[in-house]
Protein backbone atom coordinates (compact mmCIF):
# COMPACT_ATOMS: atom_id res chain seq x y z
CA UNK A 1 0.00 0.00 0.00
CA UNK A 2 1.23 3.71 -0.90
CA UNK A 3 1.82 5.64 2.05
CA UNK A 4 0.41 8.90 1.80
CA UNK A 5 2.63 12.70 1.65
CA UNK A 6 1.49 13.37 4.91
CA UNK A 7 3.20 10.27 6.40
CA UNK A 8 6.74 10.66 5.18
CA UNK A 9 8.81 10.50 7.34
CA UNK A 10 11.68 12.37 5.87
CA UNK A 11 13.21 15.17 2.97
CA UNK A 12 16.06 12.90 1.71
CA UNK A 13 13.87 11.82 -1.47
CA UNK A 14 13.21 15.26 -2.31
CA UNK A 15 16.66 16.91 -1.35
CA UNK A 16 18.48 14.16 -3.09
CA UNK A 17 21.93 14.92 -5.24
CA UNK A 18 19.31 14.65 -8.91
CA UNK A 19 17.17 17.77 -7.24
CA UNK A 20 20.32 19.08 -6.09
CA UNK A 21 22.15 19.38 -9.16
CA UNK A 22 18.80 20.52 -10.75
CA UNK A 23 18.81 23.58 -8.79
CA UNK A 24 21.49 24.79 -11.15
CA UNK A 25 20.45 23.69 -14.33
CA UNK A 26 19.25 25.84 -17.37
CA UNK A 27 15.89 27.40 -16.86
CA UNK A 28 14.66 26.00 -19.99
CA UNK A 29 15.02 22.47 -18.39
CA UNK A 30 14.06 22.64 -14.95
CA UNK A 31 10.57 22.55 -14.92
CA UNK A 32 9.90 19.60 -16.71
CA UNK A 33 13.39 17.68 -15.49
CA UNK A 34 12.08 18.48 -11.98
CA UNK A 35 8.25 17.34 -12.85
CA UNK A 36 9.72 14.09 -13.44
CA UNK A 37 11.72 13.79 -11.06
CA UNK A 38 8.98 14.60 -8.30
CA UNK A 39 7.34 11.64 -10.59
CA UNK A 40 9.98 9.28 -9.99
CA UNK A 41 11.25 10.15 -6.68
CA UNK A 42 7.30 9.09 -5.74
CA UNK A 43 7.14 6.28 -8.01
CA UNK A 44 10.89 5.22 -6.33
CA UNK A 45 9.28 5.20 -3.00
CA UNK A 46 5.69 4.47 -3.06
CA UNK A 47 4.98 7.75 -1.99
CA UNK A 48 1.57 9.60 -3.48
CA UNK A 49 2.12 13.49 -3.72
CA UNK A 50 -0.96 15.53 -3.00
CA UNK A 51 -2.42 17.13 -5.95
CA UNK A 52 -0.79 19.69 -7.53
CA UNK A 53 2.64 19.14 -5.86
CA UNK A 54 4.07 18.23 -9.33
CA UNK A 55 3.26 21.51 -10.62
CA UNK A 56 3.72 23.92 -7.90
CA UNK A 57 7.36 22.32 -8.47
CA UNK A 58 7.07 22.81 -12.17
CA UNK A 59 5.94 26.45 -11.77
CA UNK A 60 8.25 27.17 -9.30
CA UNK A 61 11.94 25.76 -11.14
CA UNK A 62 10.19 27.86 -14.10
CA UNK A 63 9.51 31.59 -12.33
CA UNK A 64 13.22 31.47 -11.36
CA UNK A 65 14.75 33.93 -13.04
CA UNK A 66 18.44 36.14 -13.29
CA UNK A 67 20.46 33.75 -12.23
CA UNK A 68 17.85 32.99 -8.80
CA UNK A 69 17.56 29.52 -7.80
CA UNK A 70 14.10 28.78 -6.06
CA UNK A 71 15.48 25.14 -4.47
CA UNK A 72 12.18 23.46 -3.65
CA UNK A 73 13.55 20.97 -1.29
CA UNK A 74 9.87 19.80 1.08
CA UNK A 75 6.27 19.38 -0.45
CA UNK A 76 3.95 18.46 2.82
CA UNK A 77 0.35 19.41 2.96
CA UNK A 78 0.06 22.89 4.72
CA UNK A 79 -1.17 22.02 8.69
CA UNK A 80 -0.71 25.39 10.03
CA UNK A 81 -3.61 27.32 12.27
CA UNK A 82 -4.07 29.55 9.59
CA UNK A 83 -4.24 27.23 6.35
CA UNK A 84 -6.51 25.54 8.17
CA UNK A 85 -8.76 28.26 8.98
CA UNK A 86 -8.71 29.42 5.11
CA UNK A 87 -6.26 32.06 5.36
CA UNK A 88 -2.98 30.64 3.89
CA UNK A 89 -1.20 32.67 1.38
CA UNK A 90 2.85 32.79 1.12
CA UNK A 91 3.50 35.75 3.31
CA UNK A 92 1.68 33.95 5.84
CA UNK A 93 3.11 30.75 5.57
CA UNK A 94 6.81 32.21 4.98
CA UNK A 95 6.86 32.83 8.32
CA UNK A 96 4.59 31.67 10.54
CA UNK A 97 5.04 28.01 10.19
CA UNK A 98 8.62 27.43 11.73
CA UNK A 99 7.32 28.50 15.14
CA UNK A 100 3.74 26.63 14.43
CA UNK A 101 3.08 23.73 17.07
CA UNK A 102 1.47 22.10 14.52
CA UNK A 103 3.97 22.09 11.55
CA UNK A 104 7.43 20.75 12.58
CA UNK A 105 9.76 21.15 9.50
CA UNK A 106 11.69 17.13 9.56
CA UNK A 107 15.17 17.47 10.52
CA UNK A 108 17.21 20.90 11.98
CA UNK A 109 17.69 23.94 10.55
CA UNK A 110 20.60 26.07 10.43
CA UNK A 111 19.80 29.78 11.12
CA UNK A 112 20.84 30.96 7.54
CA UNK A 113 19.18 27.90 6.10
CA UNK A 114 15.80 27.61 4.22
CA UNK A 115 12.83 28.73 5.06
CA UNK A 116 9.04 27.36 4.39
CA UNK A 117 6.15 29.42 2.52
CA UNK A 118 2.83 27.91 1.21
CA UNK A 119 1.45 27.59 -2.23
CA UNK A 120 -1.90 25.84 -3.63
CA UNK A 121 -1.60 23.79 0.47
CA UNK A 122 1.95 22.75 -0.03
CA UNK A 123 4.48 23.52 2.42
CA UNK A 124 7.67 23.88 0.09
CA UNK A 125 11.55 24.39 1.92
CA UNK A 126 12.97 26.96 -0.25
CA UNK A 127 15.79 29.39 -0.51
CA UNK A 128 17.56 31.40 -3.27
CA UNK A 129 20.95 30.87 -4.29
CA UNK A 130 23.84 32.98 -4.59
CA UNK A 131 23.70 34.74 -8.01
CA UNK A 132 27.00 33.22 -9.07
CA UNK A 133 28.30 36.73 -11.16
CA UNK A 134 29.13 39.62 -9.63
CA UNK A 135 29.78 43.17 -10.42
CA UNK A 136 33.75 43.84 -11.77
CA UNK A 137 33.47 47.25 -9.94
CA UNK A 138 31.62 46.70 -6.97
CA UNK A 139 31.65 50.30 -6.01
CA UNK A 140 28.34 52.02 -6.12
CA UNK A 141 28.69 54.88 -3.67
CA UNK A 142 26.96 58.26 -3.79
CA UNK A 143 30.07 60.15 -3.12
CA UNK A 144 33.05 59.29 -3.38
CA UNK A 145 31.60 57.95 -6.73
CA UNK A 146 33.52 54.89 -8.48
CA UNK A 147 36.51 55.83 -10.79
CA UNK A 148 35.76 55.49 -14.99
CA UNK A 149 35.92 53.09 -16.07
CA UNK A 150 39.96 51.50 -16.52
CA UNK A 151 41.22 53.73 -14.72
CA UNK A 152 44.51 52.93 -12.55
CA UNK A 153 46.91 55.37 -10.98
CA UNK A 154 48.74 55.05 -14.29
CA UNK A 155 46.14 58.23 -15.16
CA UNK A 156 48.48 60.65 -12.66
CA UNK A 157 51.72 60.32 -14.01
CA UNK A 158 51.41 63.65 -15.21
CA UNK A 159 50.82 65.29 -12.06
CA UNK A 160 53.36 68.40 -10.61
CA UNK A 161 54.03 66.91 -7.77
CA UNK A 162 56.02 69.13 -5.73
CA UNK A 163 55.19 72.09 -7.93
CA UNK A 164 53.46 75.22 -6.71
CA UNK A 165 49.77 75.30 -8.18
CA UNK A 166 51.31 79.17 -8.92
CA UNK A 167 53.95 78.41 -11.03
CA UNK A 168 53.03 78.24 -15.02
CA UNK A 169 52.80 74.86 -14.80
CA UNK A 170 50.42 74.37 -11.72
CA UNK A 171 48.25 77.44 -13.43
CA UNK A 172 48.71 75.89 -16.69
CA UNK A 173 47.06 72.27 -15.30
CA UNK A 174 43.87 74.46 -13.94
CA UNK A 175 43.00 76.63 -16.54
CA UNK A 176 43.09 73.46 -18.41
CA UNK A 177 40.57 71.83 -16.26
CA UNK A 178 38.72 75.25 -16.65
CA UNK A 179 38.82 75.16 -20.36
CA UNK A 180 37.55 71.10 -20.55
CA UNK A 181 34.91 71.40 -18.41
CA UNK A 182 33.06 74.10 -20.21
CA UNK A 183 33.65 72.24 -23.71
CA UNK A 184 32.50 69.07 -21.85
CA UNK A 185 29.36 71.34 -20.05
CA UNK A 186 28.78 73.30 -23.22
CA UNK A 187 28.59 75.87 -20.36
CA UNK A 188 27.81 79.63 -22.39
CA UNK A 189 31.40 81.68 -23.11
CA UNK A 190 30.53 84.88 -20.39
CA UNK A 191 29.88 82.43 -17.67
CA UNK A 192 32.22 82.16 -14.99
CA UNK A 193 33.68 79.38 -13.90
CA UNK A 194 35.97 78.73 -10.53
CA UNK A 195 37.70 76.13 -8.58
CA UNK A 196 36.75 76.80 -4.91
CA UNK A 197 37.76 75.36 -1.55
CA UNK A 198 35.81 72.37 0.06
CA UNK A 199 33.77 71.01 -2.37
CA UNK A 200 30.37 71.51 -3.27
CA UNK A 201 29.43 72.66 0.12
CA UNK A 202 31.49 74.98 -0.01
CA UNK A 203 31.40 76.39 -3.54
CA UNK A 204 27.08 76.69 -2.25
CA UNK A 205 28.06 78.28 1.19
CA UNK A 206 30.62 80.80 -0.65
CA UNK A 207 27.64 81.56 -3.32
CA UNK A 208 24.98 82.32 -0.29
CA UNK A 209 27.07 84.14 1.92
CA UNK A 210 27.98 86.50 -1.10
CA UNK A 211 24.69 86.99 -2.90
CA UNK A 212 21.72 86.73 -0.37
CA UNK A 213 20.56 89.52 1.38
CA UNK A 214 19.62 91.78 -1.54
CA UNK A 215 15.95 90.40 -1.95
CA UNK A 216 13.60 87.91 -0.70
CA UNK A 217 14.59 84.31 -0.79
CA UNK A 218 12.41 81.35 -2.03
CA UNK A 219 14.42 78.54 -0.64
CA UNK A 220 13.30 74.39 -1.92
CA UNK A 221 13.88 71.78 0.74
CA UNK A 222 13.08 68.03 -0.37
CA UNK A 223 16.03 66.36 1.06
CA UNK A 224 18.89 66.54 3.10
CA UNK A 225 21.05 68.79 1.55
CA UNK A 226 18.02 71.15 0.66
CA UNK A 227 17.44 71.18 4.42
CA UNK A 228 20.78 72.52 5.04
CA UNK A 229 20.41 75.27 2.89
CA UNK A 230 17.21 76.27 4.45
CA UNK A 231 18.92 75.89 7.72
CA UNK A 232 21.96 78.46 6.84
CA UNK A 233 19.17 80.93 5.15
CA UNK A 234 17.65 80.98 7.97
CA UNK A 235 19.44 79.99 11.36
CA UNK A 236 23.22 81.77 10.30
CA UNK A 237 22.50 84.59 7.70
CA UNK A 238 19.15 85.15 9.31
CA UNK A 239 17.41 86.49 6.52
CA UNK A 240 13.70 87.11 7.50
CA UNK A 241 12.12 87.39 4.11
CA UNK A 242 12.50 83.65 3.21
CA UNK A 243 9.86 81.44 2.34
CA UNK A 244 10.60 77.26 2.15
CA UNK A 245 9.12 75.44 0.70
CA UNK A 246 9.23 71.40 1.08
CA UNK A 247 8.54 67.97 0.33
CA UNK A 248 9.07 65.16 1.56
CA UNK A 249 11.68 62.36 0.19
CA UNK A 250 10.48 61.36 -2.94
CA UNK A 251 9.11 64.07 -3.87
CA UNK A 252 9.13 67.99 -5.06
CA UNK A 253 7.93 70.92 -3.95
CA UNK A 254 5.24 72.88 -6.18
CA UNK A 255 7.44 74.50 -8.54
CA UNK A 256 4.70 76.43 -10.09
CA UNK A 257 4.55 78.02 -6.63
CA UNK A 258 8.32 79.70 -6.53
CA UNK A 259 8.85 83.50 -7.29
CA UNK A 260 11.72 84.01 -9.34
CA UNK A 261 11.55 87.67 -8.82
CA UNK A 262 13.21 86.29 -5.51
CA UNK A 263 16.47 84.80 -5.42
CA UNK A 264 15.80 80.65 -5.32
CA UNK A 265 18.14 78.35 -3.56
CA UNK A 266 17.94 74.50 -4.74
CA UNK A 267 19.16 71.58 -5.73
CA UNK A 268 18.95 69.96 -9.03
CA UNK A 269 19.13 66.35 -8.11
CA UNK A 270 18.46 65.04 -4.52
CA UNK A 271 21.45 63.01 -3.60
CA UNK A 272 19.50 61.70 -0.47
CA UNK A 273 16.04 61.52 -1.78
CA UNK A 274 16.60 60.05 -5.38
CA UNK A 275 14.67 62.70 -7.14
CA UNK A 276 15.17 65.43 -9.61
CA UNK A 277 14.13 69.00 -11.51
CA UNK A 278 13.17 67.43 -14.72
CA UNK A 279 13.68 70.87 -16.32
CA UNK A 280 13.81 74.30 -15.92
CA UNK A 281 10.59 75.99 -17.70
CA UNK A 282 9.64 76.91 -14.11
CA UNK A 283 12.32 79.90 -14.08
CA UNK A 284 11.78 82.62 -16.13
CA UNK A 285 13.78 84.08 -18.57
CA UNK A 286 13.28 87.74 -17.19
CA UNK A 287 13.50 86.65 -13.55
CA UNK A 288 14.46 89.69 -11.09
CA UNK A 289 16.24 87.24 -8.97
CA UNK A 290 18.49 85.05 -8.94
CA UNK A 291 19.01 80.74 -8.95
CA UNK A 292 21.41 79.55 -7.26
CA UNK A 293 21.37 75.62 -8.05
CA UNK A 294 23.67 72.90 -6.16
CA UNK A 295 24.00 70.97 -8.77
CA UNK A 296 26.77 68.33 -7.58
CA UNK A 297 24.73 64.97 -8.39
CA UNK A 298 23.31 66.63 -11.54
CA UNK A 299 26.06 68.04 -13.20
CA UNK A 300 27.60 65.80 -16.32
CA UNK A 301 24.29 63.44 -16.01
CA UNK A 302 21.76 65.41 -16.94
CA UNK A 303 20.94 68.38 -19.19
CA UNK A 304 21.12 71.58 -17.24
CA UNK A 305 19.61 74.82 -18.59
CA UNK A 306 22.47 77.29 -18.37
CA UNK A 307 20.12 80.66 -19.88
CA UNK A 308 17.78 79.61 -16.16
CA UNK A 309 20.58 79.31 -13.61
CA UNK A 310 22.75 82.00 -12.28
CA UNK A 311 24.54 80.12 -9.91
CA UNK A 312 25.78 76.15 -10.60
CA UNK A 313 27.56 74.48 -8.06
CA UNK A 314 29.28 70.65 -7.57
CA UNK A 315 32.45 68.48 -6.61
CA UNK A 316 34.65 66.50 -8.53
CA UNK A 317 34.19 63.53 -7.16
CA UNK A 318 30.31 62.95 -8.17
CA UNK A 319 29.94 61.66 -11.34
CA UNK A 320 32.88 61.93 -13.00
CA UNK A 321 34.61 59.83 -10.32
CA UNK A 322 36.95 62.51 -9.26
CA UNK A 323 38.47 62.93 -5.93
CA UNK A 324 37.09 65.00 -2.82
CA UNK A 325 37.69 68.25 -1.19
CA UNK A 326 37.37 70.83 -4.40
CA UNK A 327 34.11 72.54 -5.51
CA UNK A 328 33.35 74.25 -8.96
CA UNK A 329 31.16 77.33 -8.97
CA UNK A 330 29.97 78.92 -11.87
CA UNK A 331 28.42 82.30 -12.15
CA UNK A 332 26.35 83.85 -15.01
CA UNK A 333 26.68 87.74 -15.59
CA UNK A 334 23.56 88.72 -13.87
CA UNK A 335 25.49 86.90 -10.79
CA UNK A 336 28.73 88.85 -11.16
CA UNK A 337 26.31 92.16 -11.35
CA UNK A 338 25.46 90.97 -7.92
CA UNK A 339 28.74 90.72 -6.30
CA UNK A 340 29.86 94.35 -7.42
CA UNK A 341 26.73 95.80 -6.67
CA UNK A 342 25.89 94.29 -3.57
CA UNK A 343 27.87 93.89 -0.40
CA UNK A 344 26.69 91.80 2.33
CA UNK A 345 26.19 93.21 5.71
CA UNK A 346 27.66 90.24 7.47
CA UNK A 347 31.14 89.78 7.80
CA UNK A 348 32.97 87.52 5.20
CA UNK A 349 36.01 84.84 5.71
CA UNK A 350 38.59 84.91 3.33
CA UNK A 351 37.63 81.59 1.35
CA UNK A 352 34.16 83.54 0.78
CA UNK A 353 35.21 86.33 -0.86
CA UNK A 354 35.68 87.15 -4.61
CA UNK A 355 35.52 90.95 -4.93
CA UNK A 356 37.85 93.41 -3.95
CA UNK A 357 37.50 97.24 -4.59
CA UNK A 358 34.01 96.56 -5.71
CA UNK A 359 35.27 94.01 -8.51
CA UNK A 360 35.40 90.44 -9.35
CA UNK A 361 38.22 89.69 -8.54
CA UNK A 362 38.88 87.49 -12.41
CA UNK A 363 42.08 85.42 -11.22
CA UNK A 364 39.68 83.07 -9.75
CA UNK A 365 38.11 81.70 -12.48
CA UNK A 366 41.22 81.77 -14.55
CA UNK A 367 42.64 79.40 -12.18
CA UNK A 368 44.74 80.98 -9.83
CA UNK A 369 42.85 79.42 -6.35
CA UNK A 370 41.89 80.80 -3.33
CA UNK A 371 43.83 78.21 -1.30
CA UNK A 372 46.03 75.75 -2.32
CA UNK A 373 44.52 72.78 -4.57
CA UNK A 374 45.45 69.02 -4.69
CA UNK A 375 47.53 68.76 -7.78
CA UNK A 376 46.84 65.19 -7.73
CA UNK A 377 43.16 65.40 -7.52
CA UNK A 378 43.57 68.06 -10.52
CA UNK A 379 44.82 65.67 -12.86
CA UNK A 380 42.86 62.88 -11.84
CA UNK A 381 39.62 65.43 -12.53
CA UNK A 382 41.72 66.27 -16.01
CA UNK A 383 42.13 62.64 -16.93
CA UNK A 384 38.03 62.09 -16.15
CA UNK A 385 37.16 65.37 -18.22
CA UNK A 386 39.36 63.13 -21.32
CA UNK A 387 38.06 60.03 -20.88
CA UNK A 388 33.96 62.11 -21.20
CA UNK A 389 35.88 63.40 -24.18
CA UNK A 390 36.72 60.31 -25.63
CA UNK A 391 33.08 58.63 -25.27
CA UNK A 392 31.19 61.16 -27.01
CA UNK A 393 30.70 64.03 -24.44
CA UNK A 394 28.24 65.29 -22.20
CA UNK A 395 25.31 63.31 -24.90
CA UNK A 396 27.60 59.90 -23.79
CA UNK A 397 27.65 60.81 -20.18
CA UNK A 398 23.74 61.36 -19.80
CA UNK A 399 23.14 58.44 -21.67
CA UNK A 400 25.29 55.99 -19.33
CA UNK A 401 23.81 57.79 -16.40
CA UNK A 402 20.06 56.89 -18.01
CA UNK A 403 21.03 53.29 -19.02
CA UNK A 404 21.63 52.68 -15.18
CA UNK A 405 18.60 54.23 -13.90
CA UNK A 406 16.42 52.09 -16.70
CA UNK A 407 18.28 49.04 -15.52
CA UNK A 408 17.35 49.45 -12.16
CA UNK A 409 13.85 50.60 -12.42
CA UNK A 410 13.06 47.63 -14.63
CA UNK A 411 13.81 44.99 -11.91
CA UNK A 412 11.74 47.33 -9.91
CA UNK A 413 8.97 47.22 -12.04
CA UNK A 414 8.88 43.48 -11.37
CA UNK A 415 9.93 43.52 -7.81
CA UNK A 416 7.80 41.75 -5.19
CA UNK A 417 9.48 43.56 -2.34
CA UNK A 418 11.57 46.89 -3.70
CA UNK A 419 10.05 49.70 -4.88
CA UNK A 420 11.66 53.33 -5.60
CA UNK A 421 11.52 56.29 -3.53
CA UNK A 422 9.85 58.66 -6.29
CA UNK A 423 6.99 57.34 -7.42
CA UNK A 424 6.52 60.15 -10.63
CA UNK A 425 8.87 58.59 -13.09
CA UNK A 426 9.43 61.87 -14.41
CA UNK A 427 11.58 62.69 -11.36
CA UNK A 428 13.40 59.96 -10.83
CA UNK A 429 16.93 60.68 -9.94
CA UNK A 430 19.29 58.99 -12.95
CA UNK A 431 22.52 59.13 -10.51
CA UNK A 432 20.70 58.59 -6.95
CA UNK A 433 18.51 55.91 -6.99
CA UNK A 434 17.18 55.07 -3.82
CA UNK A 435 14.92 52.08 -3.11
CA UNK A 436 12.72 51.75 -0.43
CA UNK A 437 11.31 47.87 1.01
CA UNK A 438 7.42 47.59 -0.12
CA UNK A 439 7.44 44.31 1.49
CA UNK A 440 3.98 44.32 3.97
CA UNK A 441 6.23 42.45 6.58
CA UNK A 442 8.50 45.72 6.43
CA UNK A 443 6.11 48.34 7.17
CA UNK A 444 5.16 46.81 10.66
CA UNK A 445 8.86 46.81 11.93
CA UNK A 446 9.79 49.48 14.17
CA UNK A 447 11.43 52.29 12.80
CA UNK A 448 14.44 50.83 14.66
CA UNK A 449 14.04 47.37 12.95
CA UNK A 450 13.57 48.85 9.55
CA UNK A 451 16.59 50.61 9.90
CA UNK A 452 18.29 47.31 11.05
CA UNK A 453 16.75 45.33 8.34
CA UNK A 454 17.90 47.71 5.97
CA UNK A 455 21.64 47.51 6.95
CA UNK A 456 21.13 44.03 7.09
CA UNK A 457 21.12 43.55 3.07
CA UNK A 458 23.73 46.34 2.86
CA UNK A 459 26.23 44.62 5.52
CA UNK A 460 25.53 40.66 3.51
CA UNK A 461 26.64 42.57 0.32
CA UNK A 462 29.55 44.01 1.41
CA UNK A 463 30.47 41.42 3.08
CA UNK A 464 30.39 39.41 -0.41
CA UNK A 465 32.27 41.89 -2.10
CA UNK A 466 29.04 42.46 -4.24
CA UNK A 467 28.11 46.33 -3.61
CA UNK A 468 29.86 48.80 -0.89
CA UNK A 469 28.33 51.46 0.30
CA UNK A 470 24.64 51.15 -0.72
CA UNK A 471 22.84 52.00 2.12
CA UNK A 472 20.47 55.24 2.14
CA UNK A 473 21.45 58.63 3.47
CA UNK A 474 21.11 58.79 7.36
CA UNK A 475 17.87 61.10 6.95
CA UNK A 476 16.44 59.28 4.41
CA UNK A 477 13.80 56.90 4.47
CA UNK A 478 15.40 53.24 5.33
CA UNK A 479 16.18 51.62 2.48
CA UNK A 480 18.87 51.58 -0.15
CA UNK A 481 20.52 53.80 -2.85
CA UNK A 482 22.53 52.89 -6.09
CA UNK A 483 24.63 55.09 -7.64
CA UNK A 484 24.11 55.10 -11.27
CA UNK A 485 26.55 58.43 -12.17
CA UNK A 486 28.08 57.64 -15.76
CA UNK A 487 31.54 56.13 -14.61
CA UNK A 488 28.67 52.45 -13.71
CA UNK A 489 28.63 50.57 -16.11
CA UNK A 490 25.60 49.11 -16.95
CA UNK A 491 26.45 45.69 -16.68
CA UNK A 492 27.59 46.03 -13.30
CA UNK A 493 24.50 47.38 -12.31
CA UNK A 494 22.80 44.73 -13.95
CA UNK A 495 24.75 41.89 -12.33
CA UNK A 496 23.91 43.39 -8.65
CA UNK A 497 20.02 43.54 -8.94
CA UNK A 498 19.93 39.30 -8.15
CA UNK A 499 21.94 39.78 -5.49
CA UNK A 500 19.31 42.16 -4.18
CA UNK A 501 16.54 39.54 -4.01
CA UNK A 502 19.67 37.02 -2.28
CA UNK A 503 19.99 39.37 0.51
CA UNK A 504 16.49 40.82 1.16
CA UNK A 505 15.93 36.85 1.38
CA UNK A 506 18.02 36.22 4.32
CA UNK A 507 17.01 39.52 5.82
CA UNK A 508 12.89 38.45 5.42
CA UNK A 509 13.95 35.38 7.21
CA UNK A 510 15.03 37.04 10.13
CA UNK A 511 13.02 39.87 10.51
CA UNK A 512 9.34 38.96 9.47
CA UNK A 513 8.93 36.60 12.40
CA UNK A 514 8.93 39.62 14.64
CA UNK A 515 5.70 41.18 13.15
CA UNK A 516 4.03 37.58 12.20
Amino acid sequence: MARTWAHRPSARAWASPTAAMEASAPLAMAAPTRARTASNEASRTGEVPPAGAVEVMARRAAAASNGLVMAAKIARPCRGRHHRQGICTPDKCFVANPSAPSYTPPGPRSPNGPRPFCEGGLHLMSEISKPAAKPANPNFSSGPCAKRPGWTVDALKDTPVGRSHRAKIGKTKLEELINRTRSVLGIPADYRIGIVPASDTGAVEMAMWSLLGARGIDALAWESFGEGWVTDITKQLKIEDTRVFKAPYGTLPNLAEVDCDRDVVFTWNGTTGGVRIPNGDWIKSDRKGLTICDATSAVFAMDMPWDKLDVVTWSWQKVLGGEGAHGMLVLSPRAVERLETYKPSWPLPKIFRMTKGGKLIEGIFKGETINTPSMIAVEDQIDALKWAESIGGLKALIARSEANLKAVQSWLDKSAWAANLADDAKVRSCTSICMIVKAPFFAKLSPDDQAAAAKKIVTLLDKEGVAYDIGAYRDAPAGLRVWGGATVETSDVEKLLPWLDWAFAQVKAEFEPKVS
